[in-house]
């Protein structure tokens, strides 16, 4: 059994709703709701689901760029919501992130040494004269040439950038990356550039990813286990295999019917949900999911589904699953 590298539980956050002049708070948007789940040290956990699910605040909350409303998470046995900002900014290093958009989540008014270079001097990880040497070295680790440490993000095409943005999140030793849609505005071939470096870099540092997307064909070829969101909670979680050949929960399967395939053979019935989804405000009794569930039942509007182990280790949050 590998070593628990990350540790959520029952996480919940929580964004109020202001109004008014004095922005008084009249409501909640219930963006996370009591989410759990474990890493191990080398391992990737794919977080997918459709947009507005709670997946990146679940990302961001992790890393405390979000203050959580409840819940605790462990790094190494280490509780980071207890953590003072000095003991937070020491452990800083070994957790880091690559966002979403390339285009702007660089500084651009720095060159690419100085955004790679910025947090190791921060953070004293090499001196001034030895800073150029130790960026081109992680440069040409992310694919990236020796030649480029002087030019600004603008010169760069969009995978070029996700790269750069790579080389910042690795460049002090991480233990654990939280890549946040790293791919989803990038060209389907650049894609593919980014998991594969991805992946190579995982098999050589042995990092551990929280890899969230919306691409359940991506997630595919990156991760170890994958977790479904819906509405803010964990529905279905599960071995990669496992998961994509024996989906449990209704909303795991209608994601699944509606992935694209080259064999028309291998074509499953496309499941359309009705409906919207609810308000996260004010989000529906019971299980969240009941409002456009196709197999919906009297009890899931009156009972909340725990995330049930059923053999293997799959997880699920149904009623009538398994």
């Amino acid at each position: 059994m590998s070593e628990v590298l990350l540790e959520v539980k029952k996480l919940k956050k929580y964004f109020p709703i202001k109004d008014g002049i004095f922005q008084r708070t009249r409501g909640h948007i219930k963006a996370v709701e009591e989410v759990s789940f474990s890493i191990s040290r080398g391992e990737t956990l794919g977080l997918v689901g459709e947009s507005g699910c709670g997946k990146s605040t679940v990302g961001r909350t992790i890393l405390r760029l979000n203050e959580s409303t409840d819940g605790e998470v462990f790094f190494k046995n280490v509780d980071i919501f207890k953590l003072k900002r000095r003991q937070l900014r020491s452990l800083r290093p070994k957790m880091q992130m690559v966002f979403q958009d390339p285009y702007n989540s660089l500084n651009p008014r720095l060159t690419v040494g100085s955004l790679i270079g910025e947090a190791l001097v921060e953070h004293g990880f090499c001196r001034k004269r030895e800073l150029k040497e130790r960026v081109v070295e992680i440069m040409e680790q992310c694919g990236l040439t020796a030649n480029l440490t002087d030019r600004y993000p603008h010169e760069f095409s969009g995978g070029q950038r996700q790269r750069i943005g790579i080389a910042r999140a690795l460049a002090l030793n991480p233990e654990f990356i939280v890549c946040d849609e790293p791919v989803s505005a990038l060209d389907v071939s650049i894609q593919a550039q980014i998991i594969n470096l991805l992946c190579e870099l995982q098999e050589k540092y042995g990092f551990s990813y929280l890899f969230i997307s919306h691409d359940l064909s991506v997630v595919r070829h990156i991760s170890h286990k994958v977790a479904v969101m819906y509405l803010g909670v964990i529905v279905e979680m599960a071995r990669k295999g496992e998961l994509y050949e024996k989906p449990l929960h209704p909303y795991t399967q209608a994601l699944l019917s509606a992935v694209p395939l080259v064999d028309p053979e291998n074509r499953k019935k496309r499941i359309v949900l009705k409906g919207d989804i609810p308000n996260p405000a004010n989000p529906p009794s019971g299980c969240r999911f009941h409002t456009r569930c196709p197999y919906a039942g009297h009890i899931c509007s009156r009972r909340v589904p725990g995330l049930r182990t059923l053999e293997n280790g799959h997880q699920v949050a149904c009623h009538f699953a398994g």
